[in-house]
């Protein structure tokens, strides 16, 4: 039975139609994914559902009725909530005062009785969490409980789940599956965008295609497979790397002897870690977050102090860094394309002249790099903000790796990508490896470090603990060091 209908959804940008004509219906207590690649319209749809976008045109049911959503205070008092992929929690709070926060028109709070309540309904969902710990000390996983159970408190049936296992450790993610089917046996109706395949499989009833902004098709997910759902997302054949990639190490390019480096707050977060990475070598490192990574990658590139130790670089070296957040370190949002290709070279020729600018250079350099990096963008002025995730990804590729760099430290590059953008980035990474590049591979995602590394580092509590040679290492191994930091677990 169709519990939420929507009909004939558009909504534009100015001249691009992000969704166009969209009609999707979902049943009550299902499972119901919505997948695309990045500019697809996904987010953009469940905004408008969210009360964060007004449709131009088109009309939402739910139980029937024709409902109007202004907002997303009247989104929840129909019972819509919106957790996002970047949480909205304010770290200095608890966990009671983030979950109650907006929620209430009294002037006195009876904190105690507050968290009583709310410790109650976590239990109840089997969500349990510490009520009274600030959330800044709390893991991510913990974080995303409390985002749920901030929707659940206001009465939300429908909640809307936007890339919620992108930062999840596996475990977690089948943790957090788990929750989803329960909450939907009680009744409650999930929406999952999501990038990851194998996940929505694995825990929907039933999935949505969008491409460019329209439906392609809704069907069972019992009735069709992953290799069939990724040809739809991107409307032709998609062939992600599956197989060991075998090495051809050349000389040392990058050499990392003993070094410790501390984080923002002062802790050593990296200790005592010793490394060498060959040309013609991609060495994936495997960890949860948090166990030094970031940390690790910013000393490489000299953003971070190294406290002791060493590290060595091959001569002439040039290095490509492809950061973990692109929007806050790979990227300068407000920039146009063109302008955030050269950001490392804005001073030199031919883009600089008598310290001037070379307009007509720099927009040519663009129009270039979008067509050979296929960035889905009209023209090489448009403002990077302006794009998907995806083509904000390929526009940092174009950067970092047009220059033939020696060395490639690539952190968790296919974060948040569809799979055809995650494609692109492994095969151009691939490239370089074949032209002779050191690939430092980080990233959480244990399949694809599997996949394209010749060998894995696992990281834990900010050591090496272990490298392995990719062609025989099995995912049960990798993913109990990584959790654990042991080969095996004491009886």
């Amino acid at each position: 039975m169709t519990y939420l209908h929507l009909e004939n959804i558009t909504k534009s940008f100015g001249k691009f139609v992000a969704n166009d004509n969209i009609n999707i219906s979902i049943a009550a207590g299902s499972v119901h994914a919505i997948i695309g690649e990045n500019g697809a319209g996904k987010t953009t749809l469940m905004n408008i559902l969210s009360g964060l976008y007004q449709p131009d045109y088109g009309q939402i049911y739910l139980e029937d009725k024709l409902i109007e959503i202004s907002s997303p205070g009247v989104a929840i008092n129909y019972g819509i909530g919106m957790i996002h992929q970047h949480f909205m929690l304010v770290p200095t709070l608890t966990v009671t005062e983030n979950i109650i926060l907006g929620n209430s028109g009294k002037i006195h709070l009876n904190l105690s009785t507050k968290s009583a309540e709310i410790n109650a309904m976590a239990k109840a969902y089997n969500l349990e969490i510490p009520v009274n710990s600030k959330v800044a000390d709390l893991p991510i996983v913990i974080q995303q409980r409390v985002e749920i159970l901030k929707v659940l408190y206001r009465q939300a049936k429908i909640l809307i789940l936007d890339e919620p296992t992108a930062v999840l450790t596996p475990a977690e993610v089948y943790s957090l599956l788990n929750i989803l089917r329960r909450l939907a046996a009680n009744n409650h109706t999930i929406i999952l965008i999501s990038h990851k395949l194998e996940e929505v499989m694995n825990v929907c009833d039933t999935v949505t295609v969008l491409r460019r902004g329209k439906v392609v098709d809704t069907i069972k997910t019992a009735a069709i497979t992953t290799h069939k759902l990724a040809e739809m997302m991107v409307g032709r054949e998609v062939n992600l790397v599956s197989h060991k990639i075998a090495a051809e190490k050349g000389k040392i390019v990058l050499e990392v002897k003993n070094i410790e480096v501390k984080n923002d707050r002062g802790l050593s977060v990296v200790n005592n870690l010793s490394f060498q990475l060959h040309s013609g070598e991609i060495l994936g490192v495997a960890g949860v977050d948090g166990n030094g990574q970031r940390e690790l990658a910013d000393a490489i590139n000299g953003l971070r102090f190294v406290e002791k130790g060493k590290i060595e670089f091959v001569d002439n070296l040039k290095v490509g860094y492809i950061p973990e957040d692109r929007q806050k370190m790979g990227l300068i949002m407000n920039f146009s394309i063109a302008r955030n290709l050269i950001l490392k070279l804005f001073r030199f020729l031919p883009f600089c002249r008598y310290g001037f600018l070379q307009s007509g250079v720099i927009n040519n350099h663009g129009k270039n790099a979008i067509e050979k990096f296929d960035i889905r963008a009209s023209h090489p002025q448009l403002k990077v903000n302006q794009l998907s995730g995806g083509n904000q990804q390929k526009i940092i590729l174009a950067r970092e790796l047009s220059g033939k760099p020696t060395l490639i430290v690539a952190m968790q590059p296919t974060r948040g990508l569809d799979i055809g953008a995650t494609e692109y980035v492994q095969k151009a990474l691939l490239a370089q490896k074949q032209q002779g590049a050191g690939i430092l591979y980080i990233s959480t995602e244990l399949e694809e470090v599997m996949a394209m590394s010749d060998h894995i580092a696992i990281i834990y509590e900010g050591k090496f603990i272990d490298i392995l040679d990719a062609a025989t290492a099995t995912i049960e191994e990798v993913g109990l060091l990584m959790t654990s930091g042991k080969k095996t677990l004491m009886p």
